[in-house]
């Protein structure tokens, strides 16, 4: 698969494309509604800020109860089930008279809800277009490579659970999702302004409903990945699998810490500008649609795969700027800038598939998808919580430095760890 006309020529890539734009600009439309409604009516940038992310918080509930759901589940009934589930929590939200503590165990309930989309969404693309690259000829290699990862153990090799079609399959929906961004924003913005929040998440609550019913539509019943029960034991047993090999250890703190320390950043745009806070969120969305269309259609793959740490880099250091309090549209600049560096996720991503047995594959991107979007609940709360007590502007210029010392750490981790073994004539953990 070597084009997005190939992808689009997929059976299923479609109707899982379209579904998936909906609930995104369901989801960023209602969670800057949910954020000014909150803030409008306490005045708190914390509040506001964890209101809109935090469902992320609780994804580290799901990954660790819930998650070996992604590859025993039918994927079809789960991601309509999981769609219409958040077209009822959000109609609720824009109740008026809601009482904020229920408002916040609301958004609870959205995150364990969601802990489990990623995995599915997730392992079933990668399904979908390793399947449509057998019909291509590579059938018996990717059987082969398959059985040797089986053989060789959970700790994977090179030629894991990847395939060449998820890079560019990930690309584009990364890309409809700074699209969809976009227009969830300035769409949720206006309508903030035109109308009020509460219209806003009823909307939103439509949206959702249409994505589930594409989701129903458009994708054929499918069996599970995997055999067996979801339970709490099976997703401790994984996640204890996955985590225990150093290299994807490492690739899944690349994932999870520099990007959520920025999210934080980005959680502060609406008590930094509250005029202008969805202006910033669509740059935000095109800077990262920059990013995608770079990382997954022009850089070749050996530039590809030393790309991670810079763009990592320039994920956090525009944000620094941000302490010299800069205007609204000088802001907007330096968060599109900034988010290119988000074209890191695609590069680890494929590393992590390397790294991982084709039957753990909807489990693997689960755990990422849940960790990642966890600590962006924790960087906003953090944010947040540094905001109340200085300004936003502080917090956020505080928040990148923090985004940019992780970087570096975990770019000197895997040349650190040899040398330490070296010296004690041990063999390096791997």
């Amino acid at each position: 698969m070597h084009s997005y006309r190939d992808l689009f020529r997929t059976p299923e890539f479609t109707p899982l494309f379209v579904a998936t734009a909906a609930q995104t600009v369901a989801q960023t439309a209602s969670g800057l509604a949910l954020g000014t409604l909150v803030y409008r009516s306490t005045g708190s940038p914390l509040l506001s800020a964890v209101s809109m992310f935090g469902p992320s918080l609780a994804q580290v509930l799901g990954a660790t109860l819930l998650l070996s759901g992604a590859d025993r589940l039918p994927p079809r009934g789960t991601l309509a089930g999981i769609s219409l589930a958040f077209a009822a929590l959000t109609a609720l939200l824009a109740l008026p008279g809601l009482p904020l503590g229920a408002v916040f165990a609301v958004v609870l309930v959205q995150g364990l809800v969601a802990s489990l989309g990623g995995g599915v969404r997730w392992g079933l693309l990668n399904e979908i277009l390793a399947k449509d690259e057998a019909k291509g000829g590579a059938k018996d290699e990717a059987k082969d490579e398959a059985k040797d990862e089986v053989k060789g153990g959970t700790n994977g090799g090179a030629n894991g659970g990847t395939n060449g079609g998820y890079l560019l399959g990930r690309s584009v929906f990364n890309m409809m999702s700074g699209i969809m961004q976009i227009t969830g924003y300035a769409t949720g913005g206006a309508l903030v302004a035109a109308l009020s929040p509460r219209v806003s998440l009823l909307l939103a609550a439509v949206l959702y409903a249409v994505a589930a019913a594409g989701v129903r539509l458009g994708l054929s019943g499918r069996t599970p990945r995997s055999s067996g029960r979801p339970s709490v034991t099976a997703t401790w047993r994984t996640n204890a699998v996955l985590w225990r090999d150093r290299p994807r250890r490492l690739t899944y703190l690349g994932l999870w810490l520099p990007n959520g320390l920025v999210v934080g950043c980005e959680s502060l745009y609406v008590p930094y500008a509250p005029g202008a806070a969805g202006t910033l969120f669509a740059c935000a969305a095109l800077g990262m649609l920059a990013g995608d269309v770079t990382v997954g259609r022009l850089l070749p793959p050996a530039v590809r795969r030393r790309a991670a740490t810079p763009l990592l880099a320039l994920l956090a250091a525009p944000y620094l700027l941000f302490a010299l309090r800069p205007p609204a549209a000088v802001a907007a600049c330096l968060v599109a800038l900034a988010s290119v560096g988000f074209g890191a996720s695609l590069v680890q991503q494929e590393r992590l598939m390397s790294l991982t047995p084709p039957g753990l594959s909807g489990h693997a991107l689960g755990l990422h998808s849940a960790g990642m979007l966890t600590t962006q609940g924790v960087g906003a709360a953090l944010a947040g919580t540094a905001a109340q007590l200085t300004s936003p502007a502080v917090a956020m210029t505080g928040t990148a430095a923090t985004s940019a010392a992780v970087t570096l750490a975990l770019a000197v981790a895997p040349v650190a760890a040899p040398a330490e073994a070296d010296r004690r004539g041990e063999p390096a953990l791997r």
